[in-house]
C-alpha cells in the first residue's frame, strides 16, 4: 500500500473511532501513548527536560501534547498547531425521554450549526461521556443504530421541492428510538447504557448512579471511499477531525527534536464559540505554555513572555472547496479545489488570524514539504466563518496563520474531502513542526 493510501486509511480509522469529542481525546491519547508520550496532571508539579514527550487533558474533550526542545522556550519558542475536537450534531437534553403517537423519542438540542436536513433518514447512534458515582467519567457508544429522524412524506408536504424544506428545530428533530411498549416507565436507551456500563465496570450499575452525561447523535455509517476511482473520502466529522488527525500524525512522526518545543492543542467547543473552561477562550493553552516555559527557566521571570515572542501558531481548520454547482459562492480568484492541496486562509477583518509573519512561515513550510498552497478569501458579500486562530492569537500574542484542507458539505451529517489531500495536509503540518520559529 502506498504512503498516501496508508494515510487515507488511517484517517478513515480515526474518524470511525472518534464519534464524540471525548472519543477523539481517547483515540488521540492512544496514539500518543504508542509514540511514548507520557500523561501529566494539571494538579501536579511539572519539570522540564529536553526531549520530553507529554500530554495533558482538561475536561473530556480537550488535550495538549508537546515535545520539549533542545533549548528552553525562552530562547527558541514554541511551534504550535491548534485544532478542535467537536463537530456540529444533535445533543441529548437532560430529560431526553419523550413519548408521542406511540413512539419513544429523544429530546435533542442542535450543537453548533449543523445542516439540520442532513440528519433526516439516517441510521443514528448515541455516543459521549457518562459520569458514574464512584467511578468517574466513562465513554459510551451504542453498538448499533438505535435512532432515526424520519422525513415527512412528499404526499403530506407537496411543495417541499419548490419551496424548500423548513424544519422546526424544537419539534421536527426528535428521533424515534422505539415503538412505545405499554407500561415502560423509562427510555429503553437507559437500559442500553446501564447494560454497557455494567459490563465495563464488572458490576451492576443503577440509574441513580449516573450523575451526569454528555451524549450526542452520530451517523452509524462508517467512513467510505467513493467515486469511480475512490477519490473521495465521505464521513461524518471531517470538520475538524481531519485537522486533529493531521496534527497528531505530524507530531508523532516529526524528525528528531529541534531547539523549539513542539505543541499540539486540540480544543473542545469551537463550534459554539469556544467560551468554556476547555475551549480556545479558556486559559488552557496559556497555562500549559507558561508552565513549560517557567519549568525550563525557573529563575527567569520573563521566560514565558520571551517564549511567546519566539513562537508561531498554525490554526488548522477545514476550508471551503469550490462547489461545482455553486461556483458563484466563491471569489473568482480564490477557489480552492478538492485534490488541490492545503489552503491558506486570510481575512482582512481578522475572522481568520493569518498575519504577514506567519503567512511567510507557512509559505516556507509548504516549500520544505514540497506542497502547493491554495488560497482562500471569502467573497465581500458572504462573511467567512471563524476558527480558534483569532482567539488564540489574541490570548497569547503569538503570530498565527489559518490553514485547512478543502472539503465540501461542511457541517453536514456526512462531509467529503479528496483522498489526495490527506497526505499533503499532514506533510505541511509536519514541516511546520520541524522548522525554526
Amino acid at each position: 500500500m502506498s504512503f498516501e493510501l496508508t494515510q487515507a486509511s488511517d484517517l478513515a480509522s480515526f474518524l470511525d473511532s472518534a464519534v464524540s469529542p471525548a472519543h477523539v481525546v481517547y483515540e488521540v491519547t492512544r496514539r500518543l501513548r504508542q509514540a511514548n508520550f507520557q500523561p501529566l496532571d494539571e494538579r501536579s508539579a511539572w519539570s522540564y527536560q529536553p526531549g520530553q514527550r507529554c500530554f495533558v487533558t482538561r475536561g473530556t474533550g480537550s488535550i495538549i501534547a508537546f515535545e520539549t526542545g533542545h533549548s528552553p522556550p525562552s530562547e527558541s519558542g514554541f511551534l504550535l498547531v491548534g485544532a478542535h475536537t467537536d463537530s456540529p450534531n444533535l445533543r441529548l437534553r437532560p430529560n431526553f425521554d419523550v413519548r408521542a403517537q406511540g413512539h419513544g423519542l429523544l429530546s435533542v438540542e442542535p450543537y453548533g450549526s449543523p445542516l439540520l436536513h442532513t440528519w433526516l433518514d439516517r441510521d443514528l447512534g448515541v455516543a459521549g461521556t457518562l459520569v458514574i458515582a464512584g467511578s468517574g467519567p466513562i465513554l459510551f457508544r451504542s453498538l448499533e443504530p438505535i435512532a432515526r429522524i424520519s422525513s415527512l412524506a412528499i404526499h403530506l408536504n407537496r411543495d417541499v421541492n419548490q419551496q424548500g424544506l423548513k424544519l422546526d428545530a424544537q419539534s421536527h428533530l426528535r428521533p424515534t428510538i422505539t415503538l412505545e411498549p405499554a407500561g415502560v416507565e423509562r427510555s429503553p436507551l437507559w437500559d442500553s447504557i446501564l447494560s454497557d456500563v455494567s459490563k465495563r465496570l464488572a458490576r451492576t450499575v443503577e440509574l441513580q448512579e449516573i450523575l451526569a452525561f454528555d451524549l450526542g447523535l452520530f451517523d452509524e455509517q462508517g467512513t467510505r471511499f467513493v467515486g469511480t476511482g475512490r477519490e473521495l473520502l465521505s464521513s461524518g466529522r471531517i470538520d475538524n477531525l481531519a485537522s486533529c488527525h493531521a496534527a497528531v500524525t505530524a507530531l508523532t512522526s516529526a524528525q528528531s527534536i529541534t531547539d523549539a518545543t513542539r505543541v499540539v492543542v486540540l480544543y473542545d467547543h469551537e463550534e459554539v464559540g469556544s467560551r468554556s473552561s476547555t475551549g480556545a477562550q479558556s486559559t488552557l493553552l496559556s497555562d500549559v505554555l507558561f508552565r513549560i516555559a517557567t519549568a525550563a527557566s525557573p529563575l527567569d521571570k520573563e521566560a514565558y513572555a520571551r517564549a511567546e515572542a519566539h513562537s508561531l501558531l498554525l490554526s488548522a481548520d477545514m476550508a471551503h472547496a469550490i462547489h461545482p454547482n455553486y461556483a458563484d459562492k466563491h471569489d473568482e480568484e480564490h477557489r480552492p479545489r478538492l485534490g488541490g492541496g492545503p489552503v491558506l486562509k486570510s481575512n482582512a477583518n481578522q475572522s481568520y488570524s493569518t498575519d504577514i509573519g506567519a503567512m511567510a512561515a507557512v509559505e516556507n513550510a509548504s516549500r520544505a514539504a514540497n506542497v502547493t498552497l491554495q488560497k482562500f478569501v471569502s467573497r465581500n458579500d458572504i462573511p467567512c466563518g471563524s476558527t480558534i486562530g483569532p482567539i488564540s492569537a489574541a490570548r497569547t500574542g503569538i503570530r498565527t496563520a489559518d490553514i485547512g484542507s478543502p472539503m465540501l458539505s461542511m457541517h453536514s451529517c456526512r462531509e467529503v474531502m479528496a483522498a489526495a489531500d490527506i497526505s499533503p495536509y499532514i506533510q505541511l503540518v509536519k514541516a511546520w513542526l520541524e522548522m525554526t520559529p
